[in-house]
């Protein structure tokens, strides 16, 4: 299996890989393969599942409208 060497990490980033790995159960080097996992492996997605929470998403929104005055107001204070 091949191997790598990880050079330069910051402190504080290591800090937090020992802290999650520590809460996993895990060793440094199963915590830093489980994270790269995650971001470089594609996760299959439940068509259903996210069908199912758009669909309740957009039932707890129904009531709410937003007119072009609520947007404009909106984008005026996040540029204060």
């Amino acid at each position: 299996m091949p191997a790598i060497t990880v050079k330069n990490i910051p402190d504080f980033l290591y800090s937090q890989l020992k802290q999650s790995a520590e809460a996993h159960h895990r060793s440094i080097n199963s915590e830093l393969i489980v994270c790269l996992e995650k971001v470089l492996v594609p996760q299959r997605v439940n068509k259903d599942q996210l069908l199912t929470s758009a669909r309740s998403i957009r039932e707890r929104l129904k009531e709410i409208k937003v007119t072009e005055a609520d947007l404009a107001t909106a984008k005026a204070e996040g540029r204060e």
